[in-house]
């Protein structure tokens, strides 16, 4: 491999695949993508719920789906990548220099006239919140568990408390209840949800879960596998509250309390630090203090939407491009990333659940009242799109949701493939559907949109693979 490239992209996910198009497509063509995992799409492929690609496909699809978009415009452009590869260490110069490893090639260094940093997030870990207790089996990041069940297809336990309201974690709520689990609750320290609001109505209120606000974990029972958990009351200082202790039983705990960029490389390159967005200090043009070296994505700051992590790496690629074309940057002034101000997710007082309705038709999640008239006509107000009129005379008549899930698989590469109900099916036939697809098994190979089940649960309605998945070697 000529270890010269014009363009070096550290992390093959959506933010890293949709800089690298951005620059091909502005000129650049001698580019390379590292990539730790087997695989190009980064945590999107382990998130299989649907959601992804409102804004940027104008339609709504899976993770897996929304990265196999950007892995075939890749493809198309025949830009290369490294899997398998870890990246050890970023220095900026006159041309960059990364140094990276894999098992073919060992120990390798590439020069690079510029270098995109795209390697996202991570979660913050148990200890960072001090929970007492000792460190039996049982207790996960809610990613570590989304990857378990979603890629591995192994169950972490059976009855769970989740500690963090954030988008994973209500998420995860839901995976683990269709997957057979009882979730027990999810337990908030602050006043509000970390997650967004619609997320709240179809992870939690569609299955009976309760969010216990200003609540957290103060204890963790047993030594050798979790037997249970105290939560606790907290006060406004966020400190629990004697007296208002409460044991459940459980045997696993998945940890949801925020993320925060993967920036061990960025601190090695010289680059200045951010303690807001606890990424990169960059220009306007998304250039980071060391020079040639630019950042973007959830390594720049955590976003909400995988919509805007790719808005923002296109701009990344394009300003990559021209500084390489060019030959030269001035600097300019320090600019922090504009970073949309996510709504306190609290669900109004008082909300009466027969005629409020919040809308999961996006990520806004709009209050809707609906009023019933004696012609049993319905008078909607409060929702911004049709869609949210549209969802909520479904919503007061016949209730649906889509579907994701897996499916295991015969003589395949992995253990399960992603699927998801071909169209919404009725709320009351969710339990019923989830059944024949845990009890389902197809062989391999798989191939996207492939029928996996026909007429799931009497539905009329067929079950199709969300990504692929090739025979055994």
């Amino acid at each position: 491999m000529n270890k010269r490239k014009e363009l070096v992209i550290i992390g093959g996910g959506p933010a890293g695949m949709a800089a690298a198009i951005a620059a091909y497509e502005k000129g650049i063509r001698d580019i390379l993508i590292l990539e730790r995992d087997k695989e190009l799409g980064g945590i999107l492929n382990q998130c299989i719920h649907n959601g992804f690609g409102l804004h940027t496909f104008k339609e709504e699809l899976t993770g897996p789906e929304y990265a196999a978009r950007y892995v075939d415009m890749v493809a198309a452009r025949q830009i290369p990548s490294l899997l398998h590869t870890m990246v050890v260490d970023v220095q900026s110069g006159n041309p960059c220099m990364v140094t990276a490893m894999n098992k073919e090639m060992g120990l390798f260094r590439i020069e690079a006239a510029a270098v995109v940093l795209a390697m996202g997030c991570r979660e913050r870990s148990r200890g960072a919140m001090n929970i007492p207790g000792y460190r039996p089996s049982g207790i996960y990041s809610a990613g570590t568990a989304q990857r378990y069940v979603n890629i591995e297809g192994r169950m972490p336990g059976r009855e769970v408390v989740i500690l963090g309201s954030g988008d994973i974690g209500l998420i995860m709520a839901r995976r683990m209840t269709l997957q057979g689990a009882k979730v027990k609750l999810v337990a908030e320290i602050m006043p509000y949800s970390g997650g967004l609001r619609r997320n709240i109505v179809q992870c939690l209120d569609d299955y009976g879960i309760p969010l216990k606000l200003n609540h957290t974990v103060t204890q963790i029972h047993g030594k050798e596998r979790v037997e249970g958990v105290t939560i606790s009351r907290v006060d406004e200082n966020l400190k629990p509250i004697a007296g208002s202790e409460e044991f459940v039983h459980c045997d696993t705990v998945l940890l949801s309390c925020g993320l925060i960029p993967e920036n061990e490389l960025t601190l090695d390159a010289g680059a200045r630090m951010d303690e807001v967005t606890q990424g990169p200090v960059v220009n306007d043009r998304l250039e980071t203090t060391a020079r040639g070296i630019f950042a973007c994505g959830n390594v720049l700051h955590v976003h909400d939407l995988v919509d805007n992590v790719s808005g923002e790496a296109e701009k990344a690629g394009e300003f990559a491009a021209e500084y390489i074309l060019k030959g030269h940057n001035d600097w300019g002034v320090a600019v922090r990333p504009k970073i949309p101000q996510k709504t306190k997710c609290t669900l109004p007082e008082g909300r009466d659940a027969g005629s409020q309705l919040i809308c999961i038709g996006c990520p806004v999640g709009c209050l809707i009242t609906v009023k019933r008239n004696e012609d049993e006509s319905l008078d909607i107000t409060g929702n911004t799109c049709k869609k949210g009129e549209a969802y909520a005379r479904s919503e007061m008549t016949a209730p649906v949701r889509t579907i994701t899930s897996i499916i295991r698989v015969q003589g395949g590469e992995g253990k399960v493939i992603p699927v998801k109900t071909a169209q919404e099916i009725p709320k009351e036939r969710i339990a019923a559907c989830m059944k024949e697809i845990r009890q389902a098994t197809v062989k391999a190979p798989v191939r996207v949109g492939d029928v996996m089940i026909e007429n799931v649960a009497d539905t009329g309605i067929c079950v199709v693979a969300t990504g692929n998945m090739d025979i055994s070697k």
